[in-house]
């Protein structure tokens, strides 16, 4: 299958190309800068110049190939606490490839987040998203383009995809521990993160392209909730320092822009994607990976 990949060059993406490349598929990844035209080349991958905000580029890629693996997102917008923002970036993206498959019956695997689901319980494939989330508008997106005749597939991506690179929360929170002295986690750390391998997610988005029915909701999740306390443990055997709770009402001024996230409490399952495709995560759990240190060598 010839796969036309966006986010190609990303922490996630060039994981899902590699995947892709090693099951045979031939990958078409976009590039918006010459650096990355020039890893992905390098790669033996082709190119595809364009960016997200380039929607004739996005309509002219999925065209030209049998799949699409959509996996490009503003992280710089996230970042910047501009949700909204990224979501309608997402969204425009996903409406400009739907129009360039519709009726062919071709795959597009889109990627969402479990958090994103309402809180009070493991969340499972069957729950909708928030309401309110900046998310739910390009994921309701990718699942109606079943109805257009496009095999759509989302796969709903953990808070901490973990592995080698990984520039998300878990790297955030050492650096907060080292900032700070000590390894924090906020009121009595019970809160759980979900958690995926870097390896275990792009082999999920391979199978998601490849045999997911049309509309199916995924979910990349090999640990069901870890609590952040056993991850505010590793971090701190691994630097050296106390390990402590964090108040409440200290929470923003001790982590920062990652007060938001760390009090929450999203477990999520992953029964019906296990039995639906057959996947069964085999890489490390997140405090095995940790533990072997490579998250602190930098």
């Amino acid at each position: 299958m010839r796969v036309f990949v966006t986010g190609a060059t990303g922490f996630i993406g060039s994981a899902v190309v590699r995947e892709l490349v090693g099951a045979g598929h031939e990958v078409v990844g976009l590039a918006r800068s010459d650096e990355a035209a020039a890893t992905l080349a390098n790669g033996g991958v082709d190119v595809h110049r364009g960016d997200l905000d380039d929607l004739e580029s996005l309509r002219d890629g999925a065209a030209g190939a049998d799949g699409v693996v959509h996996m490009a997102y503003r992280h710089d917008l996230f970042a910047s606490g501009d949700l909204t923002g990224a979501g309608a970036v997402d969204l425009r993206a996903i409406e400009a490839i739907g129009a360039a498959l519709d009726g062919t019956g071709k795959p597009v695997v889109v990627p969402s987040g479990t958090l994103a689901v309402p809180p009070g319980k493991p969340a499972t494939e069957d729950d909708l998203l928030d309401p309110g989330s900046h998310r739910r508008p390009a994921e309701d997106a990718a699942t109606a383009l079943a109805g257009r005749g496009v095999r759509s597939s989302v796969v709903r991506l953990p808070p901490t995809v973990h592995g080698r690179g990984d520039r998300g929360f878990v790297p955030a929170l050492i650096g907060v521990a080292r900032d700070r002295g000590v390894a924090g986690y906020a009121g009595d750390g019970a809160n759980r993160w979900p958690a995926v391998h870097l390896l275990d997610a792009a082999r999920l988005v391979r199978l998601a392209l490849e045999d997911a029915p049309a509309g199916a909701r995924l979910h990349a999740v090999a640990d069901e909730g870890v609590p952040l306390r056993d991850i505010a443990g590793v971090i701190g055997r691994h630097l050296g320092v106390p390990v402590v709770g964090v108040p409440g009402a200290e929470a923003e001024a001790h982590f920062g822009i990652m007060s938001r996230f760390v009090s929450l409490d999203g477990p999520a399952s992953s029964e019906h994607t296990r039995k639906l495709l057959g996947w069964r995560p085999t890489e490390p759990g997140l405090v095995p990976d940790l533990d072997e240190g490579h998250y602190f060598t930098s």
